[in-house]
C-alpha cells in the first residue's frame, strides 16, 4: 500500500480509463472535504494553530487512515462497502460511531462559526440587513452568535437530510459546494495578492494557474453531478447572491435619494441663527447614513416640534473594508457652530459598533453628551416601490421585505431603548 505514494499510478489510471477516470475525481474530492473549513477556522484561531494542528495531527491521521483502508480493500475487496468501519474490530464499532459523530459535530461547529463571522462582515459591508449579533466573549471580539443564521442553518440542514435521505445522494451537492469554494478561494487569493499585497503579475498568474489546474479539475468532475443534486448549492448560491446584491443596490439607491433631499447644513444653521429656534437643555443625537447635509429626521423633528436641544450631534457610522480600525482613528468630530457637531465613526467589518461607546470617546473632543440627558432620534422609513428609479420592481419588493425584517437600529447600535425617539417618513424609490 505504501506504493500509493507513487504519482505514476494516478497518471496510469487516467491513461487507462480516460473520461471515466476524470469523472471519478468527483468522488475522490470527498476524501479531502473539511479542508474548506480551515478557511473558517483561520479567522478565529490564526495561522500558527491551524498549521500545527494540521501537520502534527490531522494530516498524519488522514494519511494513515486512508492507507489502512486501501490495504484492507487489497486484502478483502468485500470491505469496499464500508472500509472505514471495517477497519475496526466488531467490539469497537459503536465507540467508533460515537467518535465519527463527535468529529462531524466539531467540523460542523467550525463552519457554523464561519457562517456567523461572514454574516457579521456582510452586515458591516452593507450586503445583508442588520441581524442580532451576540458576543459570547468579553475578551475575543470574533466569538459571536447570530440566532437568525443558526435557525437558517438548522432548517436548511434538516431539509437537505429529509430530501436527500442518504449520504450518497448528498455527496453530489457536497462535492459541488466544496470544489466551488476552492475555485472561488483561489480567485480571491489572486485578487488579494495583486491588489493588496502588490505581488508581480507573473507571480500571481503562475501561482493562481497552478491552483486552478487542481481546483478546476475537481470542480469540472463534479459538474456532471448537477442533475443528481449538485443544483442545490448552485441554487442557494444564486439566491444568496440575488438577496445580497439587491440589498446593496437598494441601500445605495436609498442613500442617494436621502442625500438629494437633504438640506445643506450651512443653510440650516444660518436659518436657526436667524430665527432663534428655542433650545432646551440636553443632547440630541441624530443618526444618519450620510455625513453630508442635514438628516431628514432632524428636519422632521424641527418641523413638528419647533425646538432643538442645546447640543445637537449628527452621527454617521461608516464601515471600512478592513477587519479592524485603530482606536485613535475611530472617531472624527467636526464642530459646526450653534451647538452642532458632526461625528463620523469608522468600524472594520469584523467589529460591531456601539453608539454609547462612541459618544464616550467623543467627549474628549468637546462634546458633553451626558448619558441621562441624551436623546437619540432615529428615522423609520416607509418604503414605497412606486418611484422611477433604476431598480427593477421585483428587486424593490425584495428590498422592502428585507428592510421590514431587518433588526432595528436601536438594538444593533446598542442604544438605550428608553432614550430613543423614532420619526417616520415615506420614501418613493
Amino acid at each position: 500500500i505504501l506504493r500509493a505514494f507513487n504519482p505514476w499510478y494516478g497518471v496510469q489510471f487516467f491513461l487507462e480509463h480516460g473520461a471515466r477516470g476524470f469523472v471519478i475525481l468527483g468522488s475522490v474530492v470527498l476524501a479531502i472535504t473539511g479542508a474548506e473549513a480551515l478557511y473558517a477556522d483561520m479567522g478565529h484561531f490564526g495561522k500558527r494553530p491551524i498549521r500545527l494542528a494540521f501537520f502534527v495531527a490531522v494530516l498524519p491521521a488522514l494519511v494513515l487512515n486512508y492507507l489502512g483502508q486501501g490495504a484492507l480493500i487489497l486484502r478483502d475487496p468485500a470491505a469496499a462497502a464500508n472500509p472505514f468501519y471495517a477497519l475496526a474490530p466488531r467490539w469497537f464499532l459503536y465507540p467508533l460511531i460515537g467518535i465519527a459523530a463527535s468529529a462531524a459535530i466539531v467540523a460542523s461547529q467550525a463552519l457554523i462559526s464561519g457562517a456567523f463571522s461572514l454574516t457579521q462582515q456582510a452586515v458591516q459591508l452593507g450586503y445583508v440587513p442588520r441581524v442580532t449579533i451576540i458576543h459570547t466573549s468579553k475578551r475575543e471580539a470574533g466569538q459571536i452568535y447570530i440566532p437568525e443564521v443558526n435557525v437558517a442553518l438548522m432548517v436548511g440542514s434538516l431539509a437537505l437530510v429529509l430530501s436527500f435521505k442518504s449520504a450518497g445522494a448528498l455527496a453530489a451537492a457536497y462535492g459541488i459546494a466544496v470544489t466551488g469554494t476552492m475555485v472561488i478561494t483561489t480567485m480571491l487569493f489572486a485578487v488579494i495578492a495583486r491588489g493588496r499585497w502588490r505581488w508581480p503579475l507573473w507571480q500571481v498568474t503562475a501561482l493562481t494557474a497552478a491552483f486552478l489546474v487542481v481546483d478546476g479539475a475537481f470542480f469540472s468532475a463534479n459538474v456532471v453531478k448537477i442533475a443528481a443534486g449538485g443544483w442545490v448549492p448552485v441554487a442557494l448560491a444564486l439566491l444568496l447572491f440575488t438577496l445580497m446584491t439587491t440589498w446593496k443596490s437598494g441601500r445605495q439607491l436609498l442613500d442617494r435619494l436621502l442625500r438629494q433631499g437633504a438640506l445643506p447644513i450651512e443653510l440650516l444653521l444660518e436659518d436657526i441663527g436667524r430665527r432663534g429656534v428655542h433650545r432646551v437643555p440636553g443632547t440630541a443625537v441624530f443618526l444618519t447614513s450620510t455625513s453630508q447635509g442635514a438628516p431628514v429626521v432632524l428636519m422632521h423633528h424641527l418641523k413638528h416640534n419647533h425646538v432643538l436641544h442645546a447640543e445637537v450631534i449628527l452621527l454617521s457610522v461608516r464601515s471600512a473594508e478592513v477587519p479592524e480600525i485603530d482606536d485613535a482613528k475611530r472617531v472624527c468630530v467636526e464642530p459646526l457652530g450653534h451647538g452642532f457637531h458632526r461625528v463620523v465613526a469608522t468600524y472594520g467589518f469584523m467589529e460591531t459598533p456601539s453608539v454609547p461607546a462612541l459618544l464616550e470617546r467623543a467627549r474628549g473632543f468637546g462634546i458633553s453628551a451626558a448619558p441621562m440627558s441624551t436623546s437619540y432620534f432615529l428615522g423609520r422609513e416607509r418604503l414605497l416601490p412606486s418611484g422611477s428609479s433604476g431598480l427593477a420592481r421585483w428587486r424593490k419588493a425584495i428590498f422592502v421585505l428585507m428592510s421590514r425584517n431587518a433588526r432595528s437600529a436601536t438594538e444593533f447600535f446598542g442604544i438605550p431603548p428608553n432614550r430613543v425617539v423614532e420619526l417616520g417618513a415615506q420614501i418613493e424609490f
